[in-house]
């Protein structure tokens, strides 16, 4: 199964580019029609984790993707699921 992970512990400190870190990977996951993308906020505060789930919770986001699921062993770990 193809996978994409984007790790933002580079990131986290840049705002714009969290965003457009975000809709890259998930465009990307679309037009490769990759079912799986692994987005690792880290654990931190929480906070990058927030906005994370924030922007995914977008309308024009949300459509793109099947379901979000939060990792259970590694609370700094988000998966989104998209079928094709």
């Amino acid at each position: 199964m193809a996978k994409l992970a984007l790790d933002l512990h580079d990131i986290f400190n840049k705002g714009t580019s969290i965003d457009a870190e975000l809709n890259r990977v998930i465009d990307e996951a679309v037009r490769k029609k990759i079912t799986l993308v692994e987005i690792i906020p880290g654990k931190g505060s929480g906070q990058l984790k927030k906005r994370v789930l924030r922007f995914l919770n977008q309308p024009e986001i949300k459509k793109l993707y099947h379901r979000l699921e939060k990792d259970d062993k590694n609370f700094g770990r988000i998966f989104v699921h998209f079928r094709f």
